[in-house]
């Protein structure tokens, strides 16, 4: 059954090799032995970076289900997923991630296309890309700047007022 589903985020995967805007990453989210979301990296085609396959693929499962909640779903994946993608699906409550190629095979998938178009450049690896989003935020090498914490704290305090009366 495993291997349906993996050569289901694949078969996603291999449509890139033809759609335009596209990135060869496909991924499906399977409950109960259901595919209930699908996606694919259209990072390109909808000029939006968070565009993965599997955030595309929790998105639609969300959508599907009317919920935020993935709890006990489990994500098939053809690609090792990226930080960004690793933190959605522990925000929506995925239980167990399957991935058939590493981080290695992307990062020398991306090494080739930069060889012959600089757009494919990435500005971090998704090593680099992992020690940065583990720091705290102070230690990181974006700057960071705290400000105004206290005006979004009042506005914490009305939605919870708002919500819990």
């Amino acid at each position: 059954m495993q291997e349906k589903f993996m050569a289901r985020a694949i078969e996603i995967a291999r449509e890139s090799v033809d759609t335009p805007g596209t990135l060869p990453y496909g991924a499906v989210v399977v409950k109960d032995g259901e595919i209930i979301g699908e996606g694919l990296n259209r990072s390109y085609a909808n000029s939006d970076p968070t565009s993965h396959g599997e955030v595309e693929a929790i998105r639609d499962a969300c959508k599907r289900l009317s919920a935020t909640s993935l709890k006990g779903a489990d994500l098939y994946t053809s690609g090792e997923p990226c930080s960004m993608c690793v933190a959605a699906m522990y925000q929506v409550g995925i239980a167990r991630l399957f991935y058939a190629g590493e981080t290695a095979d992307s990062a020398a998938f991306f090494q080739r296309l930069a060889a012959h178009d600089p757009k494919w450049a990435r500005s971090l690896n998704n090593q680099q890309l992992r020690q940065q989003v583990g720091l705290p935020v102070g230690e990181r090498d974006m700057v960071s700047q705290q400000m105004m914490r206290e005006d979004i704290l009042a506005v914490y305090d009305a939605f919870a007022d708002r919500h819990t009366s």
